[in-house]
């Protein structure tokens, strides 16, 4: 794939993501400003998750059928319904209605591109450089899509955070999707995959006979759990420790930085590095750090602790993406992808409330300790990973 195409369709999803990005910060503000409690809001932001656990599966399967454009302009429709919606009828049951299309959108959108740019990937190593680049839109939107919501909030209003100052937030975030096929709509598509006419009608859940796609999925799990421990827990354990907000909030932005930073990294040392090599190093990284963790007492120790796990974190993704295209049927990418998206979101819904009842027990450290104790036993699943292309 050439880079300019690339940096195309990264921008594409950096523009959609950003408006469920910035739906998810003025909605809930909104919300708040009409009088609706903390456990309300609570399950708002919830919505933005809970439609991509349902259409992940839909969604990759259409994908599999329709290749990039069709699916993403179904996305960019319901991205921009759904911030439209709350410009015109700004009251608490259409915002739901709006996480739910938001969320969605951006989950379809994920799905196909990442398919599509697997596809137009030519080796391995290209697999990573290619992924590793796209890796880096969903964190350039959770920048884009706060910053312009919250800057038109407090400025774009006759006063900060009144009616109006909302309603062309929820204006501007409506025309992001639109540059977002703006983008994409003369991407060149490969051909699709012949199925060939003896093979059997297949689910989604057929693909976990693989045994190597099962420890694939075990494993970004693991990793995806970690993520989502960092940030649910490091917030209480930096209070604990007498730490203001900005100081945990600088703390979570530095692992949020490295992410990024390891991912840029990444295409320079593809022809260097093997995916199992980097997602072992990472389990292996992560599970220490989290042992570390609760016996640190500084911000700064903190941080560098956190900076560390950003880069160790940051570096999977790209990684598992690369052996899932390799060791699933090309004509099934879509519904592989759609299987792992709707494992890591409701994960992602569930482990919260997990982690909150085992720190109220055995405490914040515990949880950190148990957390890494799992990483580091699924350091042997890990071994087993071989990357191999798929017939």
């Amino acid at each position: 794939m050439r880079g300019g195409e690339l940096l195309r369709l990264i921008a594409a999803q950096v523009f959609l993501h950003a408006t469920m990005a910035g739906m998810r910060l003025a909605t809930p503000l909104l919300a708040l400003q009409q009088g609706y409690s903390a456990a309300s809001v609570g399950l708002l932001i919830s919505l933005f998750a809970l439609t991509q656990v349902f259409l992940a599966l839909p969604a990759g399967r259409f994908a599999d059928r329709h290749g990039l454009r069709r699916p993403l302009a179904l996305s960019v429709v319901a991205a921009s319904l759904g911030a439209g919606l709350v410009l015109v009828w700004p009251v608490f049951p259409v915002m739901c209605v709006s996480a739910l299309l938001t969320g969605g959108a951006t989950g379809a959108t994920v799905i196909a591109l990442q398919r599509h740019v697997g596809r137009a990937a030519q080796s391995p190593n290209d697999l990573k450089r290619v992924f590793s680049w796209l890796a880096i839109a969903p964190a350039a939107a959770n920048f884009v899509g706060p910053f312009v919501a919250g800057l038109l909030i407090d400025h774009a209003g006759r006063a900060p955070a009144d009616l109006t100052a909302f309603r062309v937030a929820f204006g501007a975030l409506a025309l992001m999707p639109i540059v977002c096929w703006l983008l994409v709509r003369k991407a060149h598509e490969p051909a699709p995959t012949p199925v060939p006419a003896s093979a059997v009608t297949t689910r989604a859940w057929d693909l976990l006979r693989e045994p190597m796609f099962r420890r694939l999925l075990f494993v970004n799990w693991l990793q995806s759990s970690s993520w989502d421990v960092h940030a649910f827990v490091l917030p209480i354990l930096g209070h604990e420790r007498g730490l203001g907000a900005s100081v945990i909030g600088g703390i979570l932005g530095a692992f949020a930085i490295a992410a990024v930073v390891v991912r840029l990294a990444l295409p320079l040392f593809a022809n260097r590095t093997s995916e199992r090599g980097v997602i072992l190093t990472s389990t292996l990284v992560t599970a220490s750090l989290f042992c570390v963790y609760p016996l640190l007492a500084s911000a700064w120790s903190m941080g560098l602790c956190s900076v560390v796990l950003g880069f160790s974190l940051g570096a999977v993704q790209p990684m598992v993406m690369s052996m899932l295209h390799q060791i699933t049927p090309h004509s099934r990418h879509g519904e592989a992808l759609g299987l792992r998206l709707m494992t890591i979101n409701a994960s992602s819904v569930a482990m919260p409330m997990l982690f909150g009842a085992a720190g109220a027990v055995i405490g914040i450290g515990g949880v950190f300790w148990i957390v890494g104790g799992v990483v580091a036993m699924g350091s042997h699943t890990v071994w087993k990973l071989k990357a191999r292309r798929s017939a």
